[in-house]
């Protein structure tokens, strides 16, 4: 940590809050701050970086605003055990977990081709018969598990099925079918018995549900996916403006 944090230069053209700001996503993007490790105190770092507590502050409010670290009033400086997930921006699961310093992974619960069913084909604009291949899977950020995912994907999109390993999107990227624009809609659920056993809940406990239709440039449909989240985990944000 007082490595990272030691690269801080008072002769560079950046203001020191952003070197700061920086340093700090390096450290937890590194794992020297893990989730719901402390930061040392506003002043303590003041003092151990020989900068002023504006410059401190300035630096800790940004990354509380990306959504890595949190306040806790009479507590200090936390790193996030939360994950804020911009719902305005089209990201995958594994993409949001590397940014905020977290090893993104997947137990995979059932991979199967077949024909479309006749709610995928509408949602999809599939023809009867049309082949797919259907993805499920338990992801995790690090040891935790976070999201029951589903996702049905038209097979000419895909080389193969084992084409996918631990990011879909990675995979759609490599055949140059990854979507560009999605519609994502948000549901509360009360956990089942088997969901709360695969994200280590208890049943009943509050769940999120987010479908996601995404499309290609062309305006083609290419993923219906489904998942399930742990409410205790997952806060999702957006920017709204007007017109």
């Amino acid at each position: 940590m007082s490595q990272i944090l030691s690269t801080l230069d008072p002769n560079n053209t950046q203001p020191l809050y952003i070197q700061l700001q920086q340093a700090l996503r390096q450290a937890i993007e590194k794992r020297i701050l893990s989730p719901d490790d402390a930061l040392p105190s506003e002043r303590q770092l003041a003092t151990d970086l020989n900068v002023s507590r504006i410059t401190v502050r300035k630096a800790i409010d940004g990354l509380a605003d990306e959504g890595l670290l949190e306040r806790r009033q009479g507590s200090g400086n936390f790193v996030c055990t939360r994950i804020d997930k911009n719902f305005s921006k089209l990201t995958s699961f594994s993409e949001d977990m590397r940014s905020r310093g977290r090893n993104p992974r997947s137990v995979w619960l059932k991979k199967a081709e077949g024909t479309v069913a006749p709610d995928e084909a509408l949602k999809l604009a599939l023809s009867p018969g049309t082949l797919v291949y259907r993805f499920h899977r338990l992801r995790y950020a690090d040891e935790a598990p976070m999201s029951i995912e589903t996702a049905t994907i038209a097979a000419w999109a895909l080389p193969s099925l084992e084409a996918v390993d631990n990011s879909l999107y990675d995979a759609l990227d490599r055949a140059g079918n990854r979507p560009v624009r999605a519609l994502q809609r948000l549901h509360a659920l009360l956990l089942s018995d088997e969901q709360a056993k695969l994200l280590e809940a208890k049943p009943r406990d509050a769940g999120l549900l987010v479908e996601r239709l995404g499309y290609l440039r062309d305006g083609r449909a290419i993923e219906l996916s489904q998942s399930i989240y742990r409410g205790d985990t997952y806060d999702f944000v957006a920017e709204l403006n007007a017109i």
